[in-house]
């Protein structure tokens, strides 16, 4: 029996707007290799986005390295990396000769070939091939084969899909390179695994909704999503990544789970839990998997007060975490009130008004007629649009000030 952890989207070197999470992902890096090494993990999965740009920072670069080393256990715990749609093929590429002294096997170009040969650690490469890779493991017996499925597009793939279905095209391109790899490769006396980094869906069901903080993946054209149909059946299981939070697609008889990232990157991932993903697998048997919560890193919350009081309350009762507040009003929220709120918490991300009567923001909709109008009654009438409300005699008087310089008399 072989243990597998299952992780993706580290998106090392994302902000939350002014706000740096590298502290934060280095408390729950830390926390995966200790999930590792509490469950005895053979081999590691990370399936993607593992820098959240194309060129990270050194503080980024240098907590990847060091977090694999440690995952790796110094060569004898193998890793194997892929690229997602966040990452420059050759930055996360780069290091791969040093770091497979270590272990650790980075691909992210479909035209790459990992080298074969036996490790000091004993760990060995079978066979390679583009997209492909064949290891073999000295605690067991059976080898272990994985098709490698970096993010790619039509540019990368070298290639041109025409002008009609072209989304079509690509699922068919891909589908049969997967199936040949696994035709050819992947029977039942060895573990067949697939890790990729794309948006996938089960065919005619609704596509799962991708997160604020992730690019939305077109492939070619329009592309959004490939289906579960497309990865070959003699997967034993799927490790996904792009997705943030956990999920299983769903596929006639192959598990294709996104294992989640390790941190709520955006208010749409508010409330969250994030994991990574366990497996227990051998050749020739259906793998059993099971989700491990994460439990470092500040939660993001959405909150909605009307009153000054119960909103330090809250804030005094959360103080670990990051938030967005939406704060009901008549008026739009007052210097006082907003100086009092922001003081009395470091996490607030962003302090929304939301105007009582917003309501009857249609009877002030503006119309052609009142083009002819002189320029403070257009200022109070779209304002009114926006807000709500009218606006107040010190932002009328900003208003004059800034006309009267524009339209000197």
């Amino acid at each position: 029996m072989l243990k597998i952890l299952h992780t993706a989207d580290w998106h090392l070197g994302k902000r939350l707007q002014e706000y740096s999470r590298l502290e934060e992902q280095k408390l729950v890096l830390d926390e995966i290799c200790q999930i590792a090494d509490r469950e005895k993990v053979d081999l590691v999965l990370l399936a993607g986005d593992i820098f959240d740009s194309f060129n990270p920072a050194h503080e980024a670069v240098e907590l990847l390295y060091k977090t694999l080393r440690r995952l790796s256990k110094n060569g004898t715990r193998p890793i194997i990396a892929i690229s997602g749609n966040h990452d420059s093929t050759q930055f996360v590429e780069a290091p791969d000769p040093l770091a497979r002294e270590l272990g650790i096997f980075f691909y992210s170009r479909y035209d790459s070939v990992i080298p074969c040969g036996k490790m000091d650690s004993g760990v060995e490469i079978l066979n390679s091939e583009s997209g492909f890779v064949e290891l073999k493991l000295p605690q067991v017996e059976f080898p272990v084969r994985v098709i490698l499925a970096p993010f790619a597009n039509e540019v990368s793939l070298r290639t041109y899909l025409g002008e009609e279905n072209r989304e079509e095209e690509f699922r068919k391109l891909l589908a049969s390179k997967w199936q040949d790899l696994a035709d050819r490769y992947c029977d039942e006396k060895g573990l067949n695994l697939f890790v990729g980094h794309f948006f996938f869906m089960k065919e005619g069901e609704k596509a799962e909704a991708e997160p604020e903080s992730e690019r939305p993946i077109l492939h070619v054209g329009g592309t959004q999503a490939l289906f579960t149909q497309n990865i070959p059946s003699q997967i034993q299981y799927a490790a996904l990544g792009h997705l943030h939070r956990y999920h299983a697609v769903g596929h006639d008889s192959i598990p294709v789970v996104y294992s989640s990232s390790p941190l709520a990157y955006s208010f749409s991932e508010a409330d969250q839990e994030k994991k990574v993903v366990i497996i227990e697998a051998e050749a020739g048997k259906p793998v059993s998997y099971q989700p491990i919560g994460l439990k470092q890193g500040r939660p993001l919350y959405k909150v909605k007060f009307d009153n000054l009081a119960d909103t330090l309350a809250w804030l005094e009762s959360n103080p670990y975490c990051f938030v967005e507040i939406t704060f009901i009003a008549d008026e739009s929220i007052d210097a006082t009130t907003r100086k009092a709120i922001m003081k009395a918490h470091d996490g607030i991300v962003s302090l929304i008004p939301q105007l009582k009567n917003a309501g009857v923001q249609e009877s002030f909709a503006l119309h052609v007629d009142d083009l002819g109008k002189d320029m403070e009654t257009l200022f109070r009438l779209y304002y009114q649009s926006e807000k709500g409300q009218e606006p107040n005699a010190q932002l009328l008087g900003l208003f004059k000030e800034i006309i009267s310089q524009t339209n000197p008399a």
